[in-house]
């Protein structure tokens, strides 16, 4: 992070993302589903899950499982874009689920459909370790003002310039 010369919040380094990844809070559902980001970026947010422990009955990957990973990195996505000002919340998800995944992890990439003031929304591809798209989903997401009006510092970090969370 580098301070700004007009005192705002300080500018975010995404190409560092070593930086970025050890200081993005974790939700408590995605420690609980195993959810490990791998790339955090305004444009780009990419986290990958295990298959095991997230089966519906029959052993295949639960999509709601995969809902969830849709709406964390989603969420994520739309949190940065928002980022000093505004905060994201989800509003509405659905998705298309492809294939059933037995094992291994499946990777999530989001990526915009579009970014205003008011509302965000992302496409989230999800394949299997194969790289076979196994669930589509699409997340839209409000950007409400941030509490405190932006001060630079994100809720649930406690520390100016962190990399948001949001699920």
């Amino acid at each position: 992070m580098t301070e700004r010369a007009d005192g705002g919040a300080p500018a975010v380094d995404y190409d560092d993302q070593a930086t970025i990844l050890k200081l993005l809070p974790r939700a408590p559902l995605d420690e609980r589903m195993g959810i490990e980001y791998v790339e955090v970026r305004p444009e780009r947010v990419v986290a990958r899950m295990p298959v095991a422990g997230n089966t519906q009955p029959y052993g295949l990957l639960h999509g709601g499982a995969s809902c969830v990973l849709a709406e964390s990195v989603g969420s994520v996505a739309a949190m940065l874009h928002g980022y000093p000002d505004r905060i994201a919340v989800g509003v509405d998800i659905n998705a298309t689920h492809h294939r059933g995944v037995r094992e291994g992890h499946v990777t999530a990439v989001a990526t915009p459909l579009h970014r205003g003031r008011g509302a965000a929304s992302y496409e989230i591809a999800i394949t299997g370790d194969d790289g076979v798209r196994v669930c589509t989903a699409r997340l839209t997401c409000f950007l409400r003002p941030a509490p405190g009006g932006g001060d630079g510092v994100l809720p649930g970090t406690g520390a100016p310039g962190a990399a948001p969370s949001a699920g």
